[in-house]
């Protein structure tokens, strides 16, 4: 039976806690003298931090986008491949999915990681580029053979259609690209496939103290070769 409209199917969930108030972040806090003058630094020290700590796979991130002139938003959960010292790198297909739709018509990204285990949380918000073709083989070749076949098979985000098997539509497309390659094991990146660089204009990083008072610092520039300035926030 649908739930009346008015009904609430969750209401002040409480995480582990048995009443419904929500847990208290408690295992630490951020200052001023504790950050690095460039985020790209102090999101290497934390993300390392993350991964010691036995933070499950922390390089995963809520990457979202925009279509212009609608506004709507989508999001999505993709891994982190690269940091340098121009941005935060993804891969993905470039062609079809909906993230290269929005991407085409408003360059401006976000991303969002949550460590839970260690309370914090970064957001970034920049431009995308995309990598070379060079950079991204660099890349493309490390994966495993079935991922990189999968590349060349998958219309990512495309309708599969019912009347025509729907997953097999799929597993027959991927058979054919592993007929076209057999025997190879330099599979070159496909054109529409690759990474794409969030060049951020704003990182943000986010540690939990109780009674939701957490600490909140930003660090912003104008154009990629100003001075980071770092900034307090309201919790």
């Amino acid at each position: 039976m649908a739930a009346a409209k008015d009904s609430k199917l969750i209401f002040a969930p409480a995480g582990t806690n048995s009443t419904q108030r929500a847990d208290q972040y408690t295992k630490g806090s951020l200052s001023r003298p504790q950050l690095d003058p460039s985020p790209f630094t102090q999101f290497h020290a934390w993300f390392t931090h993350a991964r010691s700590s036995g933070v499950q796979q922390p390089e995963t991130v809520c990457f979202s986008t925009a279509h212009l002139p609608s506004g709507r938003v989508s999001s999505r959960y993709v891994y982190l491949k690269e940091l340098d010292g121009r941005g935060f790198v993804v891969y993905s297909n470039w062609l079809h999915s909906r993230k290269a739709q929005d991407v085409q018509s408003n360059p401006y990204a976000s991303l969002a990681f949550w460590w839970g285990d260690v309370e914090r949380q970064v957001r970034v918000e920049g431009k995308v580029e995309r990598l070379s073709e060079e950079e991204s083989q660099a890349y493309y070749d490390l994966r495993a053979r079935g991922s990189r076949i999968g590349a060349w098979a998958s219309e990512q985000s495309q309708v599969l259609p019912k009347e025509l098997g729907e997953r097999e539509v799929l597993e027959r497309r991927v058979r054919e690209v592993e007929e076209r390659f057999e025997g190879r094991e330099d599979i070159p990146v496909p054109s529409f496939w690759g990474g794409m660089r969030i060049v951020p204009e704003m990182v943000e990083f986010w540690q939990g103290r109780e009674s939701r008072l957490h600490d909140r610092f930003k660090y912003s520039r104008n154009g990629e070769d100003g001075d980071w300035e770092i900034e307090r926030l309201s919790p």
